[in-house]
This record gives C-alpha cells, sequence and structure tokens, in this order.
C-alpha cells in the first residue's frame, strides 16, 4: 500500500468493494461466447425493458441533454406524490436506491455509532454503514430472513439505524405485515428504521406491507424504493425515499446536487403511469418463478420460497456450476459473499431463458 493510500481512514481502507453481476460484454471476451446467445439472470433485471412510454419520454429527454437536471425533481416529485399521496416535502430522490440507503447513512451515522441488519441481507447496507466510520451489527438470520425478535434486542443507545429489506435480498424472504409493523412500534425514538422495499411491485396486494400508511404514526421510518426492477430502469439509476420531512431536509443536505439525471426524471415520470407494463412485469414474474422453482424441483434442488423476482437454490459445489453456466453462456450470481456459499441465485427471465438455464443446469450438475 502507498503511503498516500495510508491517509485514508482505515474503516475505508478495509471496506470490501461491492460487486454486481457479470457483465454479458465481459462473459462474451472471456469465453468466446456470441452476446446475442448469453442469457444473464443474475442482476435482477426486468426481462420485459423498458416501458414503452419511458422509452418515448426518454427520447424526448435527449434534446435537451445539454442543460443541467432539474436538482429538486419537480415533475418527479408531483407524480410520486400523487402516485403513493404523501407530501411532495417527505420525498428524496437518488442515483438508485442505493443512493437512498448511503444518505441516510451519511445523514445518521457517525463514528461510534452503530447500525443494525439481518444476516444474508443486502450488502450496501453494510458497505455505507463502514463508509462513514460507524459500525455494523449482524443479527443471525432466521430461516434465512430477519429475525425480528432478536434485531430488536440488538439495537442499544448506540443504534442510530435499522435496515430491514422487504422482500430481503439475495433470500427473498418477506416478513408479516403486522410483524414488521409491531417491530417498527418498538424501535426507540432515537434509532431511523430504513425499510428497503425495492422489490415491492412483484408482491401481491394482499402480501403488500402498506407501510407507506405508516409514515403518519412513525417519525422514524424511511421508505426506499426504486426504478431499478420492475419499471425496468436499472440502467438510468434512479430511486425515491419516503419519510417525514424533517428526515428528507436533513437527507436533502447531504444529497450531490443533480444527483438524478434529467433522461432519468423523464423515464420514471412516464414509467410511474404505466401501470399496465408493471402489471404484464407482475405476470411475466410470477409465471416464470412457477417455472424456475417446479424446474429445480425436477432437478432435486433444495430453494428458499422468494416474493421477489429470483430465487437462491442450493446446489453441491455452487461455484463449480456456476463456472460450468457461465461456459454454456449462462450468467447467475454466486452469493458466498452473503454467507451462502452453497447457494446460487437466478433472477427470473423470459420464459425461453428460463428454459435455457433450467436445461443448462442440468448439464451442469451432470459434469
Amino acid at each position: 500500500m502507498s503511503e498516500i493510500a495510508k491517509l485514508a481512514p482505515s474503516y475505508i481502507r478495509s471496506i470490501a468493494p461491492y460487486v454486481g453481476g457479470k457483465p454479458i460484454s465481459d462473459l462474451a471476451r472471456e469465453m468466446g461466447l456470441d452476446p446475442t446467445q448469453i442469457v444473464k439472470l443474475a442482476s435482477n433485471e426486468n426481462p420485459l425493458g423498458v416501458s414503452p412510454n419511458a422509452h418515448m419520454a426518454m427520447m424526448d429527454a435527449v434534446d435537451d441533454i445539454a442543460r443541467y437536471p432539474d436538482g429538486n425533481s419537480v415533475e418527479l416529485r408531483q407524480a410520486v406524490s400523487e402516485k403513493f399521496k404523501v407530501a411532495p416535502e417527505q420525498l428524496v430522490f437518488g442515483n438508485g436506491s442505493n443512493d437512498i440507503l448511503e444518505l441516510a447513512a451519511r445523514a445518521f451515522l457517525a463514528p461510534a455509532d452503530e447500525a443494525v441488519y439481518s444476516q444474508h441481507a443486502f450488502a450496501v447496507y453494510s458497505l455505507v454503514t463502514q463508509a462513514v466510520g460507524a459500525k455494523g451489527v449482524v443479527v443471525p438470520a432466521k430461516d434465512f430472513g430477519h429475525d425480528l425478535n432478536a434485531m430488536s434486542a440488538a439495537i442499544t443507545p448506540k443504534t442510530r439505524v435499522v435496515f430491514v429489506a422487504n422482500p430481503n435480498n439475495p433470500t427473498g424472504t418477506l416478513l408479516g405485515k403486522a410483524d414488521l409493523k409491531a417491530f417498527i412500534a418498538k424501535v426507540p425514538q432515537h434509532t431511523l428504521v430504513v425499510l428497503d422495499e425495492a422489490y415491492d411491485e412483484y408482491l401481491s396486494d394482499a402480501d403488500k406491507a402498506e407501510s407507506i400508511d405508516w409514515l403518519s404514526e412513525f417519525d422514524n421510518l424511511i421508505i426506499s424504493r426504486t426504478f431499478s426492477k420492475a419499471y425496468g430502469l436499472a440502467g438510468l439509476r434512479v430511486g425515491f425515499g419516503l419519510t417525514s420531512a424533517s428526515i428528507a431536509d436533513l437527507m436533502n443536505r447531504v444529497r450531490q446536487p443533480f444527483n438524478v439525471n434529467s433522461i432519468a426524471q423523464a423515464a420514471a415520470v412516464a414509467s410511474l403511469a404505466d401501470e399496465e407494463f408493471v402489471e404484464r412485469t407482475r405476470a411475466l414474474n410470477n409465471a416464470g418463478m412457477v417455472q424456475i422453482t417446479q424446474g429445480l424441483k425436477d432437478l432435486g434442488l433444495d430453494y428458499i420460497p422468494s416474493f421477489a423476482n429470483f430465487v437462491s437454490f442450493k446446489v453441491a459445489d455452487a461455484a463449480g456450476v456456476n463456472q460450468r453456466l457461465l461456459a454454456q453462456g449462462i450468467i447467475v450470481r454466486p452469493i458466498a459473499n452473503y454467507e451462502m456459499p452453497e447457494y446460487l441465485r437466478v433472477s427470473i427471465g423470459l420464459f425461453s431463458e428460463n428454459a435455457k438455464f433450467l436445461a443448462a443446469l442440468k448439464s451442469a450438475l451432470s459434469k
């Protein structure tokens, strides 16, 4: 390590950077494969692509690309406000929902503070906590999901933030709405609850937590949402947080100016209005989940029942199976970094993509 690198705080130097799903271009180059024949089911993206309405909005926005974007996301703010029936001042917009998580950490965590999150929960919680020098407290999972009683017991006077993913990534587990609300009610006022609902659009109405209604009851609640999943805007990076006006004000103080670009804002407004596209996305995901889980059963593999747009399954020699899948042009996600070395996570794709994955998996298991 160079002398200049040693100037960075130790908690920065010890961060293990986030590693996303392997890009199609990388695999094509490494394996000498035709990129058009590669199936990527690693990053929980929408296989339908983007809403046609959003595509048109993006094309229109390109003409004004020489101008800085609206730093306050006024049009998008109004659209989200009307859609979710919250006041405009209760909203924070980010460069993806990861940005919302980071803004919460930057606004409320400092060295010597603590953040609580579950084992097997989204890796970004530990990253944003460590990046500000705070201490992460990992609570052992229960059936691959959040153990709310243990998380509640882990809260101390030093705890400033609790991160909860619902549904959880990478396990797909879902907390019951009554249990979740009771947990939030027990969290002391000196602790912020960040409820990460990146996959909420994939839930049935019966399974949704109705958490936005809870904002009027809990002043210490932030709900993060994203346009990257069901809305198909992963490449544009736009997310938002819903919270109290006072918390939103603090988060906006540490938010970078112009953090949501103009094309992303235009696409998000159009996507939000295209409810038919989201319904098609949910229907495709439901059918694909049945297709993949039945295929895993036929192969004799255990999997974690999922409420999101992916499923994690257990396989002997997961690393070797992953390499054999890559050689066949199938990209899934190893999750050994989530303390799940025997598991792989596969995103739900188109029917033909799911079928190709299952055929490749059968071949990989036989070698």
